[in-house]
């Protein structure tokens, strides 16, 4: 009779730690990390992120950060495939002035607890500035942030892509 009412408790217990759990989702108001770029992009084209059901857009302001010679139309801002991490979507929008990376914007990324958020806020800024530095998606992932890492390289690769680079 003992073991009876033991096994009821444990597998009630389990069954209320299963119900708290929450999911991932992707439709979190997670604020728009740039690299900090200033002015307005004239010629916005911008593609669906595929696999991703709540994808958030960004109306935040983007442009060029220290380019010589730019001319305004060829100024174009390209927003890449939101990418699956293991903690949730990372999706990037790329501002583009000919075919230098003038800004990036990180539209979506894992944001559902405090860990996310902290972590997020350190490596998202170090990603961008490596990633305007290189001019490519071929960037170091950050330490602490490899799942971030990761979605943010193929986000902005599939924006490059996009963008015909």
């Amino acid at each position: 009779m003992r073991r009876a009412v033991v096994s009821s408790a444990a597998t009630a217990a389990g069954i209320v730690l299963l119900l708290s759990l929450k999911p991932h989702d992707g439709a979190g108001a997670a604020p728009v990390i740039s690299s900090g770029g200033t002015g307005g992009a004239t010629d916005t084209s911008s593609g669906s992120p595929s696999g991703s059901s709540g994808s958030s857009g960004s109306s935040g302001s983007s442009g060029s950060s220290g380019s010589s010679g730019s001319s305004s139309t060829s100024t174009r801002t390209v927003t890449g495939d939101a990418a699956n991490t293991r903690y949730g979507p990372v999706q990037v929008k790329v501002t583009l002035d000919g075919s230098r990376i003038t800004n990036i914007d990180v539209i979506q990324y894992p944001s559902n607890d405090h860990r996310d958020q902290e972590i997020n806020s350190y490596a998202l800024p170090l990603l961008n500035q490596e990633a305007i530095a290189a001019q490519s998606a071929q960037i170091d992932v950050v330490s602490g942030a490899t799942f971030t890492s990761d979605g943010y390289t193929q986000s902005l690769q599939s924006a490059l892509d996009k963008a015909g680079r």
